[in-house]
C-alpha cells in the first residue's frame, strides 16, 4: 500500500503547487514484492460494451431528434461586437470559430453561450453571446484539465480495470486527478508509465468528446455495472451520486473512446488537444469524503498542449520543492508542528517575528485608512450561528462545544460577531463607512488528511474586515479596499490578477439590488485602472465579489484577498442605521474584505516566494555581529546593544570560530547583514558590513549604518 497515504474529506483539492508533497517513492524491490494486480476482466467486458452501446442508442435517437427541428437563422454575437449568422440546432461554436480564423478554429478548447460554458461541437439553440477560450485563459485551461482527467480515467479503468468514481481538475494552475476503486492494489509511481501510456493511445487515437443527456432511469442502467465492495454491504458508486441528483436535474454523460462517463462537462472537442501528460503522485481518498466509507486511490496528472511546457512545469515543481515552507520553515527555526496539536503550528521566535510584523504592517495601515480595531469572543452560542446562517451549512465544519448543557461553536469566522457589534445600539448614516478589523483567532475542523502545512490548518488568524456602508458608498469603498490590495501586493512583489464574478443561478435578494450593486463594482473597477476580466455567474450567494489571485515568484497563482458585497447578513441580523430623514431606517450593505487572508497562509507564500530570503523590513534576522577574535568581542557585544536599542532584530556569534565560518554560517542562516569588526574597527567605532548575497563589503559607522538600514526599513514599508 501507499507509503504515506493523504486522506481527504472534500473531493476539491485542497493543494496547490505550494502545497505539493514530494511524489510517493517505491524501491524497485518494494515494487517487485507487490502482488500481481488481478484486473477485473469480467467487469471490463461486461460494463464497457453495455455503456457504449447505451451510449449510442442514445446518441442516436437525440440526433435524429434534432435533425428534425427546424435550422432557422439566428444571430451569434461576438465580444468584438461582430455578429455572425448561424443555423438554429446545426452550427457550433466551431463553425463560428472557423468563419473567424483558422487559427482560433486550430486552438479553440471551450466556449461560453450567454455565459454559460459549451462545448466547442455543440449546436447552438438560439440568439446568443457568444465567447471562445483557448489554453491561455482559465476557462480553457480548467476546461482542457477536466478533460485530461477523462482520459486518464480512461487509461486507469482499462489498464486495470478499477471502478472509477470522480475526476475534476483541481484548482487553477494544478491539472486533475481522478479517484477509483481498485481493490489490493497500492497504486504508485511504479504504475506511472503505463497509465500515460495508455492516455498517450488515447491522445492518438484523437477520440472526439461526444455528450448525451439522459433520465434518470437510463442513466442508472448505464452505471449499474460501477458498484464496489465494502465490509459485506455492496454499494454503488455512480448510482449513488445519480440518486442523489435533484429530480429535475439534466444529467449530461460524456464520451471518450471507451470511456463513458457520467459528467456535467463541456469538455474540449477531442484527446489530441493534448500533446503532453503526467502523472504527478498517488494518494488515497474516501469515498464521497467520508471517512467512515471506502477507501479509495487518487492519482493526480497534468498536462499541457505541448511538451515544453510540461517540462517547464515539472521544472517548477521540482523548484518549489526545494522551498517547500515546512522545510525552510524548520531549518530556519521559525515553525513548528506537534502531534499533540494538529492542524495547529508553533510560531517559534524567530517565527513570530515575522507573523508580528505581517500584522503590525496592516494595523499601522489601518488608522490612515479609516479603520477601527475591534476584539471579539472567540466562542458563541450556536443561536448566533443558526440566525447568520452557518449552523445550516457550515456546522461541521465547526467545532462545537457543550458548556452549561447549551451548544457553542469555535468561531470560523468574524463576520457574525461584527453585526453584533454593529447593531449594539442605534446608527445614524454620518457614522458611514464603519470599517470594522479583527485579528481575532479562527478554528475550522478540518479533517484531518485535509491538513496541509501552514496552507491548511485548523487555527488562523486573518487580517479580517468588515465594512458596512450605504448602497452609495460601494464604488468608493471598493476603490479604497483595491487601493489598498495593490499597496501590500506591490510590496510583497506579487503580480496579481482580477475577476468580477456575478450573480449566480442560485442567489438570495432581488434583481436590482444585485444590478446596482455589479453596477457600483464594475465602476470601482474601471476607476481602478488595472486590467480585469468577467466571471460571470461564479458570485457568492449573498452577492457579487472581486476574486485577486496573486502570482509568486515562481508563476504559481494564489488565492488570498477577497472583496464580497453581502445582502444577506445584514438582513438575518436586521441591522438598520437611520437616514437624513430620521423618520427612515435603511439597511446597510456590508463588504467582507482581507488582503493577506489566513496570516499563517501567507507566511507559507511569502516563504516560499522570497526562497527563504526574507527582505530587510519582514526579516527575523537582519544583522548579526562577528567579532574577528575574542579581542573585538566586547566591542561587538556594544555594537549589538546599538542596533538592538534602535529596533533591529541582531545578534552576536561570541563563539571561537574562525571569522571565514562564522561569516559562511550567517550567510546559510540568511542575515541580511553581516557586520564583521576587529581591532581596528574598534578602535574606529566602525563596522565592516557585508551584505548577505554579496562577496564585497564596506567600512561604515554605527550612525551612517542605522541611517542605512532606517532607509531601508522605509522603501519596502
Amino acid at each position: 500500500m501507499l507509503c504515506s497515504l493523504i486522506r481527504f474529506r472534500r473531493y476539491a483539492s485542497p493543494h496547490s503547487p505550494l502545497l505539493r508533497l514530494p511524489i510517493n517513492r517505491f524501491s524497485s524491490a518494494a515494487a517487485a514484492a507487490m502482488v500481481a494486480h488481478a484486473k477485473d476482466e469480467a467487469y471490463l467486458q461486461a460494463a464497457i460494451p453495455k455503456r457504449v452501446r447505451l451510449f449510442e442508442t442514445i446518441q442516436a435517437e437525440q440526433r435524429t431528434q434534432r435533425l428534425s427541428l427546424s435550422p432557422d437563422p439566428i444571430k451569434v454575437s461576438l465580444p468584438d461586437g461582430n455578429v455572425k449568422e448561424a443555423k438554429k440546432w446545426l452550427s457550433t461554436p466551431l463553425d463560428v470559430a472557423r468563419e473567424i480564423s483558422k487559427n482560433l478554429a486550430n486552438n479553440a478548447l471551450i466556449a461560453k453561450v450567454n455565459g454559460v460554458l459549451w462545448d466547442m461541437t455543440r449546436p447552438l439553440e438560439d440568439d446568443c453571446q457568444l465567447q471562445i477560450f483557448r489554453f491561455d485563459d482559465d476557462e480553457g485551461r480548467d476546461t482542457f484539465w477536466h478533460s485530461s482527467a477523462h482520459i486518464l480515467g480512461q487509461s486507469l479503468e482499462t489498464e486495470y480495470g478499477c471502478k472509477l468514481c470522480i475526476g475534476p481538475c483541481t484548482t487553477r494552475g494544478e491539472g486533475f486527478y481522478y479517484d477509483a476503486f481498485y481493490g489490493d492494489l497500492g497504486l504508485n509511481d511504479d504504475h506511472f508509465k503505463q497509465i500515460e501510456a495508455g492516455a498517450l493511445k488515447a491522445v492518438a487515437e484523437k477520440q472526439p468528446f461526444e455528450r448525451i443527456e439522459v433520465t434518470r432511469d437510463q442513466a442508472l442502467e448505464m452505471f449499474s455495472d460501477n458498484k464496489f465492495k465494502a465490509s459485506i454491504t455492496f454499494l454503488r458508486g455512480w448510482v449513488e451520486i445519480i440518486n442523489d441528483l435533484p429530480p429535475d436535474k439534466t444529467i449530461t454523460v460524456y464520451r471518450c473512446g471507451p470511456l463513458v462517463d457520467l459528467c456535467r462537462g463541456p469538455h474540449i472537442p477531442n484527446t489530441s488537444f493534448v500533446k503532453a501528460i503526467a502523472c504527478l503522485k498517488a494518494s488515497s481518498a474516501y469515498w464521497r469524503g467520508d471517512k467512515d466509507r471506502e477507501s479509495l486511490q487518487r492519482v493526480y496528472g497534468i498536462s499541457y498542449p505541448d511538451q515544453k511546457s510540461l517540462k517547464e512545469y515539472l521544472h517548477r515543481l521540482e523548484e518549489a520543492k526545494k522551498y517547500d515552507h515546512r522545510i525552510l520553515g524548520v531549518k530556519q527555526e521559525l515553525i513548528l508542528h506537534h502531534e499533540w496539536s494538529p492542524g495547529s503550528w508553533f510560531f517559534l521566535p524567530h517565527g513570530a517575528r515575522i507573523y508580528n510584523k505581517l500584522m503590525d504592517f496592516i494595523r499601522n495601515q489601518y488608522r490612515d485608512r479609516g479603520y477601527q480595531e475591534v476584539i471579539s469572543p472567540n466562542v458563541f452560542n450556536m443561536d448566533l450561528w443558526v440566525q447568520s446562517g452557518h449552523a445550516a451549512n457550515y456546522k461541521e465544519d465547526m467545532f462545537i462545544l457543550e458548556i452549561d448543557k447549551q451548544e457553542f461553536g469555535l468561531k470560523p469566522m468574524n463576520c457574525p460577531g461584527h453585526c453584533l457589534m454593529f447593531k449594539h445600539r442605534v446608527r445614524s448614516y454620518r457614522e458611514l463607512p464603519l470599517r470594522f478589523a479583527d485579528f481575532g483567532v479562527l478554528h475550522r475542523n478540518e479533517a484531518s488528511g485535509a491538513l496541509s502545512g501552514l496552507t491548511r490548518v485548523r487555527r488562523f488568524q486573518q487580517d479580517d474586515a468588515h465594512i458596512f456602508c450605504r448602497e452609495s458608498q460601494i464604488k468608493d469603498e471598493v476603490r479604497k479596499c483595491l487601493n489598498f490590495i495593490n499597496y501590500v501586493y506591490e510590496i510583497f512583489g506579487f503580480t496579481y490578477e482580477l475577476k468580477l464574478s456575478t450573480r449566480p443561478e442560485k442567489y438570495l435578494g432581488d434583481l436590482a439590488t444585485w444590478d446596482k450593486a455589479e453596477s457600483a463594482l464594475k465602476e470601482a473597477l474601471g476607476d481602478f485602472g488595472k486590467p480585469w476580466q468577467l466571471n460571470e455567474g461564479d458570485g457568492a450567494f449573498y452577492g457579487p465579489k472581486i476574486d485577486i489571485s496573486v502570482s509568486d515568484a515562481l508563476s504559481r497563482k494564489f488565492q488570498c484577498a477577497t472583496l464580497q458585497l453581502d445582502f444577506q447578513l445584514p438582513d438575518r441580523f436586521k441591522l438598520e442605521y437611520s437616514a437624513e430623514d430620521e423618520a427612515k431606517i435603511e439597511r446597510p450593505v456590508m463588504i467582507h474584505r482581507a488582503i493577506l487572508g489566513s496570516v499563517e497562509r501567507m507566511f507559507a507564500i511569502l516563504l516560499e516566494h522570497y526562497k527563504g530570503k526574507w527582505p530587510f523590513w519582514l526579516s527575523p534576522r537582519q544583522a548579526i555581529v562577528c567579532p574577528v577574535s575574542e579581542k573585538s568581542q566586547s566591542y561587538a557585544l556594544q555594537v549589538r546593544d546599538q542596533i538592538h536599542q534602535a529596533g533591529y532584530h541582531v545578534d552576536a556569534d561570541t563563539t571561537d570560530r574562525k571569522i571565514q565560518k562564522k561569516v559562511r554560517e550567517a550567510q546559510l542562516a540568511q542575515y541580511n547583514y553581516i557586520l564583521v569588526v576587529g581591532e581596528e574597527e574598534a578602535n574606529t567605532g566602525q563596522v565592516s558590513v557585508r551584505v548577505r548575497d554579496k562577496a564585497d563589503h564596506k567600512v561604515m559607522s554605527i550612525e551612517d549604518l542605522l541611517k542605512h538600514f532606517r532607509d531601508e526599513f522605509a522603501a519596502f514599508h
